[in-house]
């Protein structure tokens, strides 16, 4: 069964070492399965009830919306700014959540993981992001988890695709998302 994994980083800073663990996946993804990391966030409005109306929801919304709709699950790759979830992903979240009940993450598994500074690896972050995508319906992977600290010195002279203990708990993650995106959905 082939699985598409998508990929939202809540960084929108070109060298983020959230993006590289992203593009790890890219790259590490198992038999079976495709990551495909989403550009363009940066380009989504806040949300807005106003603006979210049929047929004329933005551009960049409606093409994240679709990106999500055809994946089989997501994967978030979170830092923690200032102890909590980024403004870009949250704001993700939210266009995903509607329309109220039916959204493109309604009953979707998703899990998140990322790196940050800090000695806990942006645990608090990560755990916003879970309550997050839990509220907006989505099915949480809670036992789906990956936390990496100190990423500004861990990652100054390596990429995550290159460090070997970071590719196998990455590898780990992938495996564990695509065999719940192969179960079928709970009635």
């Amino acid at each position: 069964m082939s699985v598409r994994i998508l990929a939202l980083v809540g960084s929108l800073r070109a060298g983020s070492h959230n993006r590289q663990l992203a593009e790890a996946a890219v790259k590490h993804a198992p038999e079976g399965a495709q990551v495909d990391l989403f550009e363009g966030l940066a380009e989504i409005p806040f949300y807005n009830e106003d603006i979210d109306v049929e047929g004329s929801v933005p551009a960049a919304a409606q093409s994240l919306r679709e990106a999500a709709g055809s994946a089989d699950a997501l994967l978030l790759f979170s830092p923690e700014y200032n102890g909590t979830i980024p403004a870009v992903l949250k704001n993700a979240i939210d266009w995903l959540s509607r329309p109220y009940g039916a959204g493109a993450l309604s009953g979707k598994p998703v899990a998140v993981v990322g790196t940050a500074f800090g000695q806990y690896g942006g645990v608090w972050a990560q755990d916003e992001a879970r309550k997050a995508v839990g509220i907006a319906g989505a099915k949480v992977l809670d036992d789906v988890k990956l936390s990496i600290p100190g990423s500004v010195t861990r990652f100054a002279e390596t990429h995550p695709s290159e460090d070997a203990e970071v590719v196998e708990q990455l590898t780990e993650v992938l495996a564990r998302v695509h065999g719940h995106a192969g179960e079928p959905a709970a009635a």
